[in-house]
C-alpha cells in the first residue's frame, strides 16, 4: 500500500505509529508540517508549513518549550492559524498529485487533518477533484480545547470531520465528539491508543513492587495540564509524608517550575527531570510508586499506559476519557485538577493503601495486554487500513 501520513514528524507518537508501516513494506511518504530529520528511511518527506510551523526550524519534541511560550503559541495558532491552512492545502494537493498515495492519514485535526481535507477539496491540474482516502486521528484535546478556541477553528474542525472517510481516536469519547462534530457514523472508525500502543519489552513492570513514596508527574509543560495546581498539591501531601518524593518528567531548567519549587520550599522533596528516550522513561516509571497526571483536556495519554504497564499506580484528573482506563479505587484514582487539596488526598490515600496499589498493578498489566499491546494495535490498524480502500 502506498500511504502518504500528513503529521507533525517531530512527534514520537506519530513516528511510532509510522515506523511500523515501514517495516511492514508499505510505500510510506511523509508530508510533515515541521521541518525536522527523520531516523528511518520514506519514500520521501515534504514540509508543508502551517499555523507559522515554518517560521523557524524546530527541532524539539512538541511540548517541549517553556510554559510561557507554549501558552502564547497556542493562542497565536487557534486564532491566527487557520489564516493560513488553504496555501499549505495547494502545497499538499501538489505532493498528492505527485506521490498518488493509495491512502492519506492525518494524524491531528488542527493542522494536518485540516489541510489534508482542504488538499482533497482542490483540484489538480487535470481537472480531478479527491484521488485518495482519508483517514483523520482525533489527539485528546481537539475536540475539547482546539475545537471550541475560535470561530475559524471551529468552522475547519467541523468540515474536516464532514469530509473525513474514517476517523481514528485513543478513546471512545472522540468517536462520539466526531459524529457530533459531522462525521458520518455509517463510516469506519478505530479506537486505538494514537501511537499505536505499548511495547511490553520496553515498558514492564520492576521485579518487586516500589516500596518507597515516589510520585511522578510525566506530563511536562503543556497548556491543558494543571501543573500550578500539582506543584501546590506537594506541601498538603509532605505534611502527611514527609518522606515522599516528587519527579517532574521534561521539566529541568523550566524557570516557572523552579519558582514554584522555592516559593513553596519543598526544593528536597522535588526532582526537575530532563526529556528522556523511551528506554530511559521506562526505567524511571520502574522506580515509582505512583503516577500522576494533572490534566483538564486529555485523550489517552500516552504516559499513563506507560506508567501502568511499569506497574505505576495512576492517579489522573477526572475525564471522561480517562474513566476508560482508571477505575476509581480499582485500577486508580480520579481527582479535580483544578483542587490542590483534592489531589494531595488522593496521592495520600494511594501511599497509605498497598493492597489498592497491588491489586490495581494487577489488573491494569490485564488491560495493557488486551486494550494497549502495540503489535496487537497495529494488526487492528492494519485491518482498519485496508477497510477503508477496500483492499482486501
Amino acid at each position: 500500500m502506498k500511504v502518504l501520513f500528513v503529521v507533525d514528524v517531530r512527534s514520537p507518537i506519530a513516528t511510532n505509529w509510522i515506523r511500523h508501516f515501514v517495516k511492514s513494506g508499505n510505500e510510506i511518504f511523509i508530508a510533515s508540517t515541521f521541518d525536522c530529520s527523520l531516523d528511518f528511511p520514506v519514500k520521501r518527506l515534504e514540509i508543508i508549513p502551517v499555523a507559522f510551523s515554518g517560521l523557524k526550524k524546530v527541532t524539539q519534541r512538541p511540548g517541549a518549550a517553556s510554559s510561557r511560550t507554549l501558552s502564547l503559541r497556542t493562542v497565536i495558532r487557534q486564532w491566527l492559524g487557520p489564516l493560513t491552512i488553504r496555501p499549505a492545502a495547494k502545497q499538499l494537493r501538489a505532493f498528492i498529485d505527485e506521490v498518488q498515495p493509495d491512502l492519506i492519514h492525518a494524524m491531528r485535526i488542527p493542522y494536518e487533518g485540516m489541510i489534508a481535507t482542504n488538499a482533497l477539496r482542490l483540484r489538480s491540474p487535470n481537472g480531478s477533484l479527491r484521488s485518495a482516502r482519508v483517514i483523520i486521528s482525533t489527539w485528546g484535546n481537539d475536540f475539547t480545547l482546539h475545537a471550541l478556541s475560535s470561530p475559524l477553528m471551529r468552522h475547519h474542525t467541523r468540515r474536516t470531520m464532514q469530509l473525513a472517510d474514517a476517523i481514528h481516536a485513543d478513546c471512545h469519547r472522540d468517536i462520539r465528539l466526531a459524529k457530533e462534530w459531522g462525521f458520518d457514523s455509517s463510516k469506519p472508525s478505530l479506537v486505538a491508543p494514537g501511537n499505536g500502543g505499548i511495547k511490553t519489552d520496553i515498558f514492564y513492570p520492576p521485579a518487586t513492587p516500589v516500596e518507597e513514596p515516589i510520585i511522578l508527574n510525566p506530563r511536562g509543560f503543556r497548556p491543558y495540564v494543571r501543573n500550578d495546581i500539582f506543584f501546590k498539591a506537594i506541601p498538603l501531601v509532605l505534611a502527611k509524608h514527609p518522606k515522599a518524593k516528587f519527579a517532574c518528567a521534561s521539566m529541568a531548567g523550566e524557570p516557572q517550575a523552579e519558582k514554584w519549587i522555592r516559593e513553596l520550599e519543598i526544593e528536597r522533596a522535588v526532582e526537575l527531570l530532563d526529556l528522556l528516550p523511551q528506554n530511559q522513561m521506562a526505567d524511571v516509571y520502574r522506580r515509582v510508586q505512583i503516577l500522576v497526571s494533572p490534566s483538564i483536556h486529555d485523550g489517552t495519554p500516552n504516559t499513563l499506559l506507560e506508567g501502568m504497564a511499569c506497574g505505576c499506580f495512576p492517579v489522573a484528573g477526572d475525564l471522561e476519557s480517562i474513566r476508560e482506563w482508571i477505575t476509581p479505587n480499582e485500577t486508580g484514582l480520579l481527582f479535580d485538577s483544578t483542587d490542590p487539596q483534592c489531589i494531595a488526598e488522593a496521592i495520600n490515600l494511594a501511599i497509605e493503601n498497598k493492597n489498592l496499589r497491588n491489586e490495581a498493578a494487577g489488573l491494569n498489566r490485564e488491560i495493557i495486554s488486551a486494550r494497549a499491546e502495540y503489535k496487537k494495535n497495529m494488526h487492528r490498524a492494519e485491518k482498519f487500513y485496508k477497510s477503508v480502500t477496500g483492499s482486501s
